[in-house]
């Protein structure tokens, strides 16, 4: 039986899904690094929330089994990795920079 590989699409869904932008032929456009960031007092959700607040969609995924443990800590020990669309990258690595003071 063979494993078929998983696409980062089936991550997303719903609103985000929709808030998405588009490549030319209608598929979500790829994701792109912006950051790994610790979970501990929900530093990743602050850096969401600020990238919601200027219309960039991201997508948070939980390095490891860290998806585990958020089930049971409400934090993952891992880390997160945040990502955004690769058109936004730069307005999003501006707005980390001024917000953080961090070079990404």
């Amino acid at each position: 039986m063979s494993k078929e590989k998983r696409s980062w699409g089936e991550f997303m869904g719903g609103e985000l899904l929709e808030q998405w932008p588009r490549s030319e032929q209608d598929e979500p456009e790829e994701p792109a690094l912006l950051c790994s960031i610790s979970s501990k007092n929900l530093s990743d959700q602050l850096v969401v929330n600020m990238l919601m607040a200027y219309g960039i969609p991201s997508l948070r995924l939980e390095r490891g089994n860290g998806s585990l443990g958020k089930l049971y800590l409400g934090i993952s020990g891992y880390g997160t990795d945040i990502y955004v669309p690769k058109s936004l990258l730069n307005d999003a690595k501006m707005l980390y920079k001024e917000e953080y003071n961090e070079e990404l």
